[in-house]
């Protein structure tokens, strides 16, 4: 197999994701889902096979459904060309134990079926799996530069506008910071639906977060989000990914991550080598989604110490990568991808404030780096 950077010859000017929906659903009805799980096919995983039509996202969406039960997924085998998706998953449960549960294993089934059904749409910002739109609370969005006692500021704000926080998780990385935020009217325990009160919260959350070298956002929405999948989106629209050189020099051991096209084939092949850790392969698929980027064919392993990930993928209009900037910028946001969640026993600047905040917040997570 011959590795070569150069330009693609004959890459599809059309992809097959710009198909009309409606021939979409009709394939799928065609050709319904399959989930099967066994117990046999590995001495010391759960095996899960997934055969569906073909769409754009869908990679994602089951791995999304794997994590969020979670399971670890220790070796998985991805197949996504000429129109159809045939993916093996090896799981365990967190104890790396087979999982054995007969209703255990049909929940993983359904919501598995439940995510690729035709009636489920994937869209690339918000998304929830299994829920619909909620107008329970009301959804905050912030990004801006990191810096000590943020998040006590930011629930002083809240406090002080009469919000109640049902959740909040923050993550930090590279400087730079990302909260998605949960709360409701503190009196009527509802969602905030009063615009001029939400043009105040937002104003008074932008000054908190102010941006300096880069603007501050602050976005306040109804609705349910998938919170991990949105801070990815977040931090990655942040441009949390770019480094400076003093940055890079002061950084930990950073993963290998390495982009060559493979001329014969129209790919570029992305590898990535780097410590196993939860959750890792939902950072780099939702990443690679993100930036519209299709996975024909991959693996993963993880089990050894190092965990081991290598994707065929073209750009969403059927291209290989075509340029060094573009092939740079893939090793960056994937690097940070794998760094987001990454929690270091003295890590940065928001810590310093949470301890107020925890008071305050039924459930807040920090993630730093």
């Amino acid at each position: 197999m011959a590795f070569a950077d150069g330009d693609p010859s004959s890459s599809s000017s059309c992809s097959s994701w710009d198909s009309d929906d409606e021939y979409q659903k009709f394939i799928q009805k065609m050709n319904p889902p399959r989930v099967t799980i066994d117990n046999a096919s590995c001495a010391n995983a759960t095996t899960i096979h997934v055969d569906s039509a073909n769409k754009y996202g869908i990679l994602l969406e089951v791995v999304q459904v794997l994590t969020d039960l979670k399971l670890i997924v220790k070796k998985a085998y991805i197949s996504s060309d000429g129109g159809w998706f045939m993916d093996v998953f090896n799981v365990t449960n967190q104890s790396g134990q087979k999982i054995m549960n007969e209703s255990a294993l049909e929940g993983i089934k359904d919501n598995i079926y439940k995510s690729i059904a035709s009636s489920s749409c994937f869209l690339p910002s918000r998304r929830a799996i299994g829920f619909e739109p909620s107008s329970d609370y009301t959804l905050i969005e912030l990004t801006g530069i990191d810096r000590p006692g943020l998040l006590s500021e930011v629930s002083a704000v809240l406090t002080n506008l009469d919000c109640n926080v049902m959740n909040a998780e923050v993550w930090t990385h590279n400087k730079r910071a990302a909260a998605v935020i949960q709360v409701t009217d503190r009196k009527s325990g509802l969602a905030i639906l009063d615009a001029e009160r939400l043009g105040r919260i937002k104003e008074r959350l932008r000054n908190v977060f102010n941006g300096r070298s880069r603007d501050a956002k602050t976005i306040v929405a109804m609705g349910i989000t998938h919170t991990e999948r949105r801070l990815h989106q977040m931090m990655l629209e942040d441009r949390d990914y770019e480094r400076y050189d003093k940055d890079r020099e002061n950084a930990n051991p950073m993963p290998m991550v390495s982009v060559v096209n493979w001329l014969q084939k129209d790919y570029s092949v992305v590898t990535m080598r780097c410590k196993d850790r939860p959750k890792l392969l939902f950072d780099t698929v939702c990443t690679l989604t993100d930036m519209q980027y299709v996975v024909y064919h991959g693996s993963v392993d993880t089990e050894g110490p190092q965990a081991y990930q290598e994707y065929y993928i073209r750009h969403i209009d059927g291209s290989p990568v075509n340029s060094e900037a573009e092939r740079k910028r893939i090793i960056q946001c994937l690097e940070a991808a794998i760094e987001r969640r990454v929690s270091e026993e003295n890590g940065p600047f928001l810590l310093d404030g949470a301890h107020a905040v925890f008071l305050q917040w039924p459930e807040v997570r920090v993630v730093n780096r």
